[in-house]
């Protein structure tokens, strides 16, 4: 018998339909069909949650990419260059490592966008974004695409499983251990940055530790190391400070795995992780009742992720009035969910790159230690028109308007004029208008409207924008696929195609 906390009572039966149903796949994974919803509305609430949540007996057929493992032998090989050659063998050596790692980050940028935009567990890849943005590491200092991409899978096995082990695996990577220096970590000079961000950005919150508790913490991490040419974490045991340390009340002997059982335990850990999953799924901040029922269940399923979202995804708090269509679309979803909606093609990845560094979500690239922002920040004068254009490009098949300049300067295999030459000649899908509508659709106009707008919307415009849309294609004498596809455009350029 399943035990619901205070607020987090479960919806009624009577009140799941279409609605509710397209509200669950668009935030819980990246949208889909209308027929996706439907089938969703059938199962029912419950199976409907299940159906996603339980996504380890779906099977998933990805592979990885072919470079996606070890290889100390092309470590070794950089290394003796490096190491043993002249001037000039050096220069070579370090471009064409440079040169592979863009070509490789590119691969993976779109390895992983096509595990979100056609991949059969769109929880998992949700989650795997959520902790992508909340653990920030960037591949503009890691600079190894097998590190980037061991952390993307190391989010993914863990992504709904238990939170001690996820923190502590998480500072172990090797990704991380270079992001936040602490492969460089020695008891006699302690480096303070993970000990800082693991309190202060990933599990804690400011006002819930003190300097004390940073330098300790740093201390008892010491031996945390990586070892290059194998490619992965070590403990350094010549390397660890073994002396008495003091952390959040307690005193001990600690290692890093100490720190992190300790940080996991102080009662705010809780509030903290639920409150930050709350407001990605919910789009809201929890209220301090909400926050502190969240925190209540998530503990009492032992700081385990997927029995708190089986609960908080059939709850009916999740499904508020306020909750609905509240969420600002971040780059990611918007172009995702856009492709999904519309079954096209994602854009080639050097067009997807291209067009999520212009709207704000660079993928392995956060802008800080903090991650993206996220809500309404998504949202400028410039992104917001960039949306309109990229919309334009995606809905017919055209290359997106590009920063020519800047994207060439960042795009890998071989160069910047490489690049955008690659760029010229991607091949973009665009919408099949018979695809996605029948001719029973197709008959009248009015039918051709209320189809896009449940599928662009799962709902309807409001009057004045449906006035709009009904009078250009009135004027319209034989509608073609061209003014189809151009009504797409116009409904993907309204404000209420931001949001989700």
């Amino acid at each position: 018998m399943r035990v619901w906390f205070g607020m987090l009572k479960p919806l009624a039966d009577k009140d799941w339909g279409f609605t509710t149903a397209a509200h669950l796949l668009n935030r819980v994974g990246f949208g889909g069909t209308p027929a996706d919803i439907q089938k969703l509305a059938d199962l029912g609430r419950e199976a409907a949650v299940a159906s996603l949540l339980d996504y380890e007996k779906i099977p998933d057929p990805t592979l990885n990419p072919d470079w996606a493992k070890p290889n100390p032998e092309e470590v070794k090989k950089y290394r003796e260059a490096i190491r043993n050659g002249t001037p000039e063998e050096k220069k070579m050596a370090q471009r064409e490592e440079q040169q592979l790692a863009q070509k490789r980050m590119l691969e993976l940028r779109g390895w992983w966008l096509k595990r979100m935009a056609t991949g059969p567990r769109p929880l998992q890849e949700k989650m795997v974004l959520f902790w992508h943005g909340h653990f920030a590491t960037s591949t503009e200092k890691v600079r190894n695409p097998y590190f980037m991409w061991r952390q993307n899978e190391l989010f993914r096995r863990l992504a709904t499983g238990n939170w001690q082990q996820l923190l502590t695996e998480a500072g172990k990577d090797p990704a991380m251990l270079l992001w936040l220096d602490q492969a460089q970590s020695r008891k006699d000079h302690p480096n303070e940055n993970f000990a800082r961000e693991v309190m202060e950005l990933f599990a804690l919150g400011e006002g819930h530790y003190t300097e004390k508790d940073i330098a300790e913490a740093a201390r008892a991490l010491t031996g945390w190391s990586l070892e290059q040419s194998e490619q992965k974490f070590i403990f350094r045991p010549r390397i660890h400070d073994e002396g008495q340390k003091t952390l959040l009340g307690r005193t001990g002997n600690f290692t890093g795995d100490d720190v992190i059982s300790i940080i996991v335990a102080h009662p705010q850990a809780a509030r903290f992780i639920t409150a930050k999953l709350w407001n990605y799924f919910a789009g809201q901040v929890p209220t301090p009742e909400l926050n502190e029922t969240l925190a209540d269940s998530f503990r009492a399923n032992g700081n385990n992720f997927k029995p708190l979202l089986r609960t908080l995804f059939n709850s009916a708090d999740f499904y508020a009035p306020n909750v609905l269509r509240n969420q600002v679309k971040s780059p990611v979803q918007w172009l995702v969910s856009s492709v999904r909606m519309l079954e096209c093609e994602l854009p080639p990845t050097i067009a997807s790159w291209g067009m999520l560094r212009q709207l704000g979500q660079d993928l392995f690239a956060p802008p800080n230690v903090k991650g993206w922002d996220g809500g309404v920040t998504w949202i400028t004068t410039n992104t917001l028109l960039t949306r309109y254009n990229d919309a334009q490009s995606l809905v017919e098949g055209s290359l997106p308007p590009l920063n020519a300049g800047d994207f060439a300067k960042k795009a890998g295999g071989g160069g910047g004029e490489k690049a955008m030459k690659v760029l010229k000649r991607a091949k973009m899908g665009g919408v099949k208008v018979d695809q996605i509508l029948t001719p029973e659709q197709r008959a009248d106009k009015r039918s051709i409207l209320a189809a896009l707008e449940v599928r662009l919307f799962q709902g309807s415009l409001n009057t004045e924008q449906e006035q709009t849309l009904r009078e250009f294609l009135d004027n319209k004498t034989k509608l073609t696929d061209a003014d189809i596809v151009t009504t797409i455009r116009l409904m993907m350029s309204t404000p209420e195609f931001q949001v989700t």
